[in-house]
């Protein structure tokens, strides 16, 4: 039982890895962020398709009502995606993926609503320590500033995250997460369709090789793995581990962006990954 804890631990983290390559190529791909979704749903949508297929994956959806969620939940990634990528354009990775992290204590204060699980206080106490982080990693604050646009647009895209989050783990209960994950890019597809028409898409010319890296690693592959993974957790502990995903963004972004992290970046993202390490050996030993 605790091997194959491990396992999904390490799917988890992995996940996590995976996902958080979307910071650097969000800050790094130089088209409008509707188009640069659109791409990245179109061509993740064909990966996972093509994956179902081989696995031979029962697309059938089996309600109205589950339709509903499905398209709900869809609707609710893609304004994450396009606000998260709004807080990245308007500040930097580093400031973009943190201000996204507030959706643990989101998720912990929302999921008892939405489904049958006992609130746990400690993930009240978890998430204010990943808050803590964030203000140490914060810059001083200017009304004015881009840097506020993008925190304020990254809280945002926490709560449409917790939310999509909650709404994914409810279908996980009847579906495959991949196709779960198809569904959801085929929604915001036919949704972002029109602004092609009216943003400018000649930048994919140029940004192709970036846009297939976003669809396949971080789309088709991440958050993928994300929504099978909570079939193992709750989405609190998931929300949780996923907590380092700045840490793995931040070390991407000084590879590949020449973003230098301050003191201030590796005391807030050690207090983040402090609380990873706290509740994976929480969930470890329930």
């Amino acid at each position: 039982m605790k091997n194959q804890h491990s396992n999904h631990l390490i799917q988890l983290t992995l996940a996590t890895f995976f996902i958080s390559t979307s910071g650097a190529l969000g800050k790094f791909i130089d088209m409008p962020t509707p188009v640069i979704i659109w791409w990245r749903c179109i061509l993740g949508g064909l990966f996972l398709f093509t994956f179902c297929s081989y696995k031979k994956i029962n697309l059938k959806i089996y309600s109205k009502r589950d339709l509903l969620q499905i398209i709900i939940s869809g609707l609710l990634m893609g304004a994450h995606w396009i606000t998260y990528f709004y807080a990245l354009k308007l500040s930097n990775v580093a400031l973009g993926m943190l201000s996204l992290f507030a959706y643990p204590i989101l998720t912990a204060l929302l999921e008892p609503l939405f489904i049958k699980v006992k609130f746990d206080p400690i993930y009240i106490v978890l998430g204010f320590m990943v808050l803590l982080g964030i203000y140490i990693l914060a810059p001083e604050f200017n009304l004015e500033s881009s840097y506020v646009q993008g925190v304020l647009f990254g809280l945002l895209s926490a709560l449409f995250y917790a939310l999509r989050n909650i709404l994914s783990k409810k279908l996980t209960n009847i579906y495959n997460g991949t196709s779960i994950m198809l569904y959801q890019v085929i929604v915001l597809s036919a949704v972002l369709m029109p602004a092609l028409f009216y943003l400018d898409t000649s930048g994919i010319k140029t940004q192709f090789p970036y846009v297939i890296m976003l669809a396949l690693v971080t789309t088709a592959i991440g958050h993928t793995m994300l929504v099978n993974s909570l079939k193992h957790f709750s989405v609190s502990t998931a929300s949780i581990i996923n907590s380092t995903q700045p840490i793995f963004g931040i070390i991407i972004a000084f590879l590949f962006l020449n973003e230098i992290p301050t003191l201030n970046t590796f005391l807030g993202g050690s207090l983040i990954l402090a609380t990873v390490i706290i509740e994976s050996v929480r969930s470890r030993n329930k």
